[in-house]
Parts: C-alpha cells; structure tokens; sequence
C-alpha cells in the first residue's frame, strides 16, 4: 500500500510530506482548494502523462515522490525481482517534471522510461475518477473487469498466448499454400539441375587439378626432352657439367692452401650448392623413370573439362565455383522438397493447437459465466442500494465458436435497466447520468474488491448523489478501506464522516503566490469540517452536534492497524 507521498513544487504546492495510513481517508476541502492535486501527483508517479502547468511558477522543475509498501504484492515484487530493480519490501516511485516540459522517471532511484512507471502502477495503485465512467462504456473494460473479478486473467492470457501461437502457424500454413504453384515449377527446374550436376559429380578443387594434369599431358613430349637436357647440363655431358665443374672449383680453391675466411667461406658454399645439384640430379633422375605418356588419360581429362566449363557457361559460374553452386542448389531442393512435409506437418499443429485452443476457451467461458452470475447479484444489489430499488445489472455473452479469437469465444457487454418491465441495454443507453454516475460507482466498488490492489483512489467519484445514497456510498468505501487503503476526494459530508482518516486541503494566500496545504483533521477540527460540508450561511451547535452525531454513527469504537 501506499504508506509516504512526498510532492515538491507541483502546481501550488510548494512542499509536501504525507504519511498515509491504512484504512480509508478521506479528503475534502473547499472547491478550487486542490483537493485533486495529491492524486494527480500521484498519477504522475505511475506514468501518468504531465501537462504544461505542473511546475510551480517561479520554480525548475517538480519533484514527486511515492513510497508503497509491497511485502504483500507479488506480482509487484516480482515485476521488481525480473527487473532487478527489486529492495527489502518496498517500491519507490519518482517523477521529476522541468518547466521546460522534460520528464524522467525512477524506480528505486535507477532511471526507468515512463512504460515501465505505468506498468508497475498498474499493480500498486487503482485510480477511479469520473472520467471513468467513459471508460465503463467500453466492451472492452467490461471484459478486464470480470476476468478480474472472476479470476480469470490468467485463463484469459493462457487463451491469448494460444491465439497468438495458432494466428503465427496460421499465417505460416497459408504462405506455404499461396507459394505452391510457383515452388512447384521451381522444384521441377531445381530437380533436372541438381541431376545434372550429379552426373558430373565435380569436387572441390578438382578443376584445378585437371587443368593441371591436362597441361602435363599434352605436353610430354617436349616435358621429357627439357628434363633429359637440365639432367645432361647437371652430370651427364661428357665434354663438361655443372656438378664436375664445382668439383673442379673446389679442389683448385684447396689446392692454394690459404687459410683465409672469405676462401673458406667460398669452398663450404661450393660444397653445399654440390651437394644440392646432387639432390635435384635424383629427383629429376625419378621424375623422368616414372614419367609416362598416356593419350587415353588425356582424352578422358579433356572430355570431363569440356563438360565442366559447358555446365559452368549454362549457370553463369566460374568452373572452379561449380561444386559450390552444385551444393547450393542441393540444399535449395532440399528445402522446397521439404516444404511438403512441413505443409503437412503445420495442418497436423493446427488442428491440435486449434483443438487445444478452444478446450481452454471453453474453460475460460465457463469461468466467466459463473463470475458474471455472481456479479450480476452484486452490482444489482448495490444499484439498489443507490436508490434504483428496481435496477437491474446483467453481463451479456455474444458468443462466436467457428475461429479463435484473441481473448476469448466471446464478446462480453454490461448492460443495465433502471425501471421494471424494461429490457437491460448497454450502459451507453441509460438515459439518466446521474443513474449512470451510480451505476458506475456500483460496478467500480465491487471490481475493485477483486483487483488485487491494496490502494484504492477515488477521486470525486460521488458527484450528483446526496443524502441516504451518499451515506451507502461512504459505508462502501469504508469496507474496502477496511480490506486494504482507500482515498477518496469528496464533497459529501455523508461520505466524509465515514473515513478512518481525514484531510483537508486549503489555500494559503501569500502577497505574490498562492499554495495548498493538507493537514488531518481530528475531533473538534474533524466534525467543524463536516458541518461545513453540511452548508448552511453559518455553522450552528445544531449543524455541530448533527456533523459529530454522523461521525460518530459511521465510525465506531474499530481500528484500523
């Protein structure tokens, strides 16, 4: 729950530090005093969108501060936990506004964009103004709000993640089927190629190879006549070669006797470069014993080359690309002859996704008929209560079961009739507003009980009722501050009296400026404000003794820890 709300320079608060207790507080004031700018502040804290006038004139910028207590909101703790943004117990939530318009938020003091501020809040804090009453005449309000009641939210996102996952198999199914003609004459193409290109059969590298083979081939003839003559020049030419002349060398170099370096040097290098001729004479001596001339092998080289570079024109490939263009395609066929089996395989999925899809639809639209039952006895009670003795409040169920559908196989509509013998209509229809301000109260106060939100805020809600109604409207509240935190701005004395809490709103008039201030109001301050919201041109013991005996009647000797 909410336990401090610290605001600074917003609007004309100056500085302000709350401590709000459990239970329900009410906040009254006289009009034009603030009494909404606390919620408004608030509002910011969880996302809320800011105007142009939230810094206080004169000012840099506003800064808003909201401390909850979580121990007891898990979904809460764990949306903290999964953002590792999570402390001992407690949520922090901060708004910093300039007057240039610039906002950041925080989240236990680490920046956080103003999503995440809105999606936390969403689990911390429930906001109910007049404005929702717009909201109310939305289906799809009315749908959030009896899963909710219902407990139903996480059938609903069972059932939403299934339509998601047969909505993406669904449009993967009929891609396959649009493309079936066109793969189908690229699979026959992709057949004869790939058949080509096995009969050829080319590995990597071995276009290299040949053209290499090819070369010695063709030119054997005039290949064993070069080595024949590097061999002659090197050791077998009678009339002189080069390894006799390197003997030679060396032995007149020795035969001088001289020990001197370079000499030495030159004989060692002599005898190395003797030594290698020796080495490259034995390999040539091998090459040339082994060589064979062989037109056949030849013939059968030059034939598959032929073929290759003819397949390599026909793809417009280099010859030496030609395995890899071979293997792409093999893969590409691969794929296409594949899609068969995968067409197959997705019609399998979707009729088990489809079939798992509406077994828990199912459930969900039991669920939500049971809830709907029991709702409709709730806010038909409260209604009457409200002072329509013969209103009626029923959930209406459109039902459509051939398609999944995002949330559900049905359309759900709240509907309403305030005079008997009249058949229920949407809440849009009810002619009276100030019927539909009740109405709206009514549905607003039960749902609220099963949102799962410690902190309940209504901000003016009561407007346009009085009397005993306003006094059924107070004890409403008063039982939902009992269950957890309520704050209500009202200008009903009926509804004032009832809260465990009170504060009132002011304006201080300075000579340039003009701010607001909250204080809490206990005994005699407490029922002099009450008296006051009970009117009259002057406040008499009479108008006294009539605010404490109100007082006293709604709140008796409980507590609230």
């Amino acid at each position: 729950m909410l336990t401090h709300l610290s605001i600074s320079h917003y609007a004309i608060v100056d500085q302000l530090e709350l401590e709000i207790p459990k239970g329900m507080t009410v906040i009254t004031g006289e009009t034009g005093a603030g009494k909404s700018i606390m919620l408004d502040a608030l509002s910011l804290t969880t996302g809320a969108r800011a105007g142009n006038d939230c810094v206080r004139p004169g000012c840099e910028r506003a800064d808003i501060r909201a401390t909850f207590e979580i121990s007891n909101l898990p979904e809460a703790s764990k949306w903290l936990q999964k953002k590792e943004l999570d402390i001992d117990g407690e949520c922090i939530l901060r708004r910093v506004i300039t007057k240039e318009g610039r906002s950041r938020g925080y989240i236990n003091g680490t920046p956080s964009p103003l999503s995440d501020l809105r999606q936390l809040g969403e689990m911390l804090v429930d906001i109910h103004a007049q404005h929702e009453q717009q909201s109310l005449l939305r289906p799809a309000t009315h749908q959030k709000l009896l899963d909710e009641y219902a407990s139903c939210s996480e059938l609903e996102k069972k059932v939403s993640h299934l339509w998601q996952e047969w909505k993406h198999q669904k449009d993967q199914l009929e891609e396959l089927k649009s493309r079936g003609q066109e793969q189908d004459a690229r699979l026959q193409l992709l057949q004869y190629q790939v058949e080509e290109l096995d009969r050829l059969s080319i590995s990597k590298g071995e276009v290299e190879e040949l053209e290499n083979e090819q070369k010695q081939l063709s030119n054997a003839e005039t290949n064993l006549h070069t080595c024949q003559q590097v061999l002659n020049l090197c050791s077998e030419n009678d009339s002189g070669n080069i390894l006799h002349s390197l003997t030679v060398c060396q032995q007149l170099l020795v035969d001088l006797g001289l020990d001197i370096p370079v000499l030495q040097d030159t004989i060692e290098m002599l005898s190395t470069a003797q030594i290698q001729v020796e080495e490259a004479i034995g390999e040539m001596n091998r090459f040339v014993d082994n060589f064979e001339a062989d037109p056949v092998r030849l013939a059968d080289i030059t034939e598959r080359l032929s073929a290759t570079y003819t397949l390599a024109r026909k793809h417009h490939v280099q010859p030496d690309a030609l395995h890899n263009f071979h293997t792409e395609l093999q893969h590409e066929l691969e794929s296409l002859q594949w899609g068969d089996e995968k067409l197959e395989e997705l019609e399998q999925s979707l009729s088990a996704l489809e079939q798992d899809y509406f077994t828990t639809a199912k459930k969900l639209t039991d669920k939500r008929t049971k809830g709907a039952g029991k709702l409709n006895k709730a806010v038909s009670k409260h209604i009457h209560e409200l002072g329509m003795p013969k209103g009626k409040f029923e959930v209406e169920f459109s039902t459509q079961e051939t398609t999944p559908r995002n949330h559900g196989m049905e359309d759900i509509r709240f509907l309403v009739t305030t005079n008997p013998g009249s058949a229920p209509k949407p809440l849009d229809k009810v002619a009276s507003g100030g019927e539909l301000s009740r109405i709206s109260l009514a549905i607003q106060v039960i749902t609220a009980r099963t949102s799962g939100i410690s902190t309940l805020v209504f901000d003016e809600v009561d407007v346009g009722i009085g009397g005993g109604t306003a006094e059924i409207v107070g004890r409403l509240l008063r039982e939902l501050g009992e269950q957890g935190q309520v704050m209500c701005v009202t200008h009903q004395p009926q509804v004032a009296s009832q809260g465990h809490t009170h504060l009132h709103v002011s304006k201080k008039l300075g000579k340039n400026s003009t701010s607001t201030r909250i204080s809490t109001l206990k005994d005699d301050k407490r029922t002099y404000e009450v008296a006051r919201m009970l009117g009259g041109l002057e406040i008499t013991d009479q108008t006294l003794a009539h605010a404490q005996e109100m007082i006293t009647r709604s709140t008796p000797a409980e507590s609230v820890a």
